[in-house]
C-alpha cells in the first residue's frame, strides 16, 4: 500500500468514526476520550490492525489514536528529493529528535517509531479538528 492509499483509507475510517460520534452529540473532549487506545480496541476493532493483538504502535501508557499519524510527517510516493543518491519518500517537517531516516536500499523513509507526539492528548487538543484531512493537510509533499 502506498502512502497516498493509506492516507485516503485512514481518512475515510477516521471520518466515519468521528461522524458517528458527532451524531451522538459528543464534544471535542469526549471525542478525544473515545479515541483512547483501550476504548478504540474494544469499540472499533477494525480501525487499526494492531488492535487484534492488543499491541500499541508506541510503548506509552496513555496512547490516543485520534491522529494515528503526525501532521509533521511529509510524504510523496514519487519521492520528495534525492539525498546521497537515494530517493527520500518521507521525512519529518520539524526534524524531531525522536525520529530518524531509515534507509532501505535506494529508498529513505522516516522512522517515527520513537516519537509519541501525535498520540499525546495535549498535542491532539492543540491541533484538533473533526476533519482529519484538515489536520494532516500539509503531509502530502508532492
Amino acid at each position: 500500500m502506498t502512502y497516498a492509499e493509506w492516507f485516503e483509507t485512514h481518512a475515510a475510517k477516521h471520518g466515519a468514526v468521528v461522524e458517528k460520534l458527532l451524531k451522538r452529540g459528543l464534544d471535542k473532549e469526549a471525542i478525544i476520550d473515545y479515541f483512547d487506545f483501550d476504548n478504540m480496541r474494544a469499540a472499533e476493532p477494525d480501525f487499526c490492525p494492531l488492535y487484534a493483538g492488543n499491541t500499541k504502535c508506541h510503548a506509552m501508557e496513555k496512547l490516543n489514536c485520534y491522529l494515528c499519524a503526525c501532521p509533521h510527517f511529509r510524504f510523496s510516493d514519487s519521492g520528495i528529493k534525492k539525498e546521497s543518491g537515494k530517493t527520500v519518500y518521507s521525512e519529518c517537517a520539524i526534524d524531531s529528535k525522536e525520529g530518524r531516516p531509515a534507509v532501505f536500499g535506494g529508498a529513505v523513509h522516516q522512522d517515527c517509531s520513537a516519537c509519541t507526539l501525535p498520540h499525546r492528548r495535549e498535542f491532539i487538543e492543540k491541533v484538533f479538528d473533526t476533519e482529519w484531512k484538515r489536520i494532516m493537510a500539509k503531509c502530502r509533499a508532492g
